[in-house]
């Protein structure tokens, strides 16, 4: 299971800042006129975060606010890769641009200490090589098409950053209880036998002081190892693990009950205590529903501080099921499906998620009504939290460990004529030890935002802004300036070179199978 975790400091008089510790626009009118759905400003009152119905019916932003609950999950762009390599095109309502968005590394500076560095940074899109681009909705209803280049659109991107773990033994013990899908579906080759070689990779991972449970499930849910220290006992846990195979129907309620029921039996005082899912989430036994499952998950983890880490398998996957069990469970998903994945989670990620930096993690970002006309939250509908709920530690937020970076990226239209103060983002946690709350800030001028993209900018600001764009595609939306996914994969091709990094090659391979399915 993971989470999101200051006293606050003033923001910068920089250009940008380094602080440290719906497819449509939202109009912003502070006469209340407007007349395009408001993303990310207006949230559930009682901090459920909205799901796609929501982003349809939202009301017009009432004020210059834009906040959410912070997301490291990457499922959603592992599970539309997977879909891609499979030659199909990913289904719409899988598609979250901010775990497109997340699932690359970032530039931004570390904090000193616990909680986060603050960095707000942005650029032009400009016009794309004569192709036109069109922004869905306008501005009172009016100029419904006014973004059609981008050249009077600017994107803006807050960046958030936890340090890192400097020493292995830093992090307090861990207490894991993992939960394992063992049905006829998980038979198939990636499913099981993934889930498999990734906890034999963990189980030598982890520390002499960290403990185990594992549970499996099919049609009914069986504790095969109560929660057991690692220290002499790898051989067993490797024995168990290996004797696992795929039987029954999926019965995910039992499976989570279960886990549950010895993730509080087994929990350890001091321990990080979490429950880790494995599982293609296809649920057809039991409560198939999210809602019958999510009041034991909400139950541990206000009680007992457990957690939730959902870890997607399958070329047939639940990921709807799964995130909304994550995010009740104030933790995140990813989505492996490779040996090589499952190495990068179980090696380098699950090892950094057994500790936190924050918990009930929030942003709030603050456009100025002197500089900003419109702007667009890109993703995030289902993480919206109130704006009157920001410093209401009583409504979940995320959790973030160590080393971990959390974007997101704004379409800001400016007002014609205007510099200065364009926004100052804020991020609000409380300490995972004693829930203490901290606060940071940083902000941003309009010269800040006036660079083009493609030229002078931050490379990582590109690779944010294509991988948006690649979300925004696949799930019919628009962003201003979006290229076509062919000059789309010209550029990330180009920043794979510049930047050496692999994730952007692979990305640049993803756009062009969808350019090549869709032609």
């Amino acid at each position: 299971m993971l989470l999101t975790t200051g006293c606050g400091a003033g923001a910068s008089t920089d250009r940008s800042s380094h602080s440290d510790a719906k497819p449509a626009p939202v109009p912003i009118a502070p006469d209340g006129g407007g007349g395009a759905p408001a993303t990310g400003a207006d949230g559930a009152a009682d901090g459920q975060r909205q799901g796609d119905e929501a982003r349809e019916s939202r009301p017009v932003a009432p004020d210059y606010l834009s906040t959410f609950a912070l997301d490291v999950d990457t499922a959603s762009y592992g599970y539309a890769r997977r879909t891609l390599e499979d030659g199909q095109l990913p289904q719409a309502g899988d598609i979250r641009p901010e775990e497109f968005i997340n699932s690359f590394r970032q530039d931004y500076p570390r904090p000193t200490g616990d909680g986060f560095s603050v960095t707000v940074d942005g650029a032009r899109p400009g016009s794309v090589d004569g192709e036109i681009s069109t922004q869905d909705g306008g501005e009172a209803g009016s100029e419904a098409g006014s973004g059609v280049d981008g050249e009077d659109w600017s994107l803006v991107r807050v960046g958030l950053s936890t340090r890192t773990s400097d020493r292995k033994g830093e992090r307090p013990p861990a207490a894991l209880t993992f939960v394992i899908d063992i049905s006829g579906s998980m038979a198939e080759p990636g499913r099981l036998d993934l889930v498999k070689e990734s906890l034999g990779i963990l189980t030598d991972q982890l520390r002499d002081d960290d403990s185990i449970a594992l549970v499996t499930f099919s049609d009914e849910a069986k504790t095969r190892l109560r929660m057991t220290r690692i220290d002499g006992n790898r051989d067993r846990i490797h024995s168990v693990v290996d004797s696992l195979e795929p039987t029954d129907s999926t019965n995910v309620e039992a499976g989570v009950k279960t886990g549950y029921d010895e993730a509080v039996e087994g929990r350890r005082r001091g321990a990080t205590n979490r429950v880790v899912l494995l599982s293609d989430a296809l649920a057809n036994t039991g409560e198939t529903e999210a809602d019958a499952i999510l009041d034991r998950i909400d139950d541990a983890r206000r009680e007992y501080g457990i957690t939730l880490f959902g870890v997607g398998v399958g070329s047939e996957y639940g990921d709807a099921l799964m995130e909304r069990l994550a995010d009740k469970g104030d933790g995140h998903t990813t989505y492996v499906s490779s040996s090589e994945q499952a190495r990068k989670v179980f090696v380098e990620q699950l090892p950094t998620h057994v500790e936190l930096r924050a918990r009930d993690a929030k942003a709030q970002v603050a456009f100025d009504p002197k500089t900003v006309k419109q702007f667009r939250l890109i993703g995030y509908e289902n993480r919206a939290v109130a704006d009157d709920d920001f410093r209401n530690d009583r409504v979940d937020g995320g959790e973030v460990g160590p080393g971990h970076t959390v974007t997101a990226l704004y379409a800001v239209r400016l007002r014609e004529g205007t510099s200065g103060h364009l926004a100052t983002a804020t991020v609000r946690w409380l300490d995972p030890r004693t829930r203490a709350p901290h606060e940071q800030t940083g902000s941003i001028e309009t010269d800040a935002a006036d660079d083009a993209l493609w030229d002078g900018s931050s490379k990582r600001l590109q690779v944010t802004a294509v991988a948006a764009y690649f979300a925004e595609s696949l799930r019919g939306g628009s962003m201003p300036g979006a290229p076509g996914l062919g000059a789309l994969a010209q550029r990330a091709r180009k920043l794979a070179t510049a930047t050496e990094d692999s994730a952007v090659r692979q990305l640049a391979d993803a756009i062009d199978q969808a350019r090549r399915l869709r032609d």
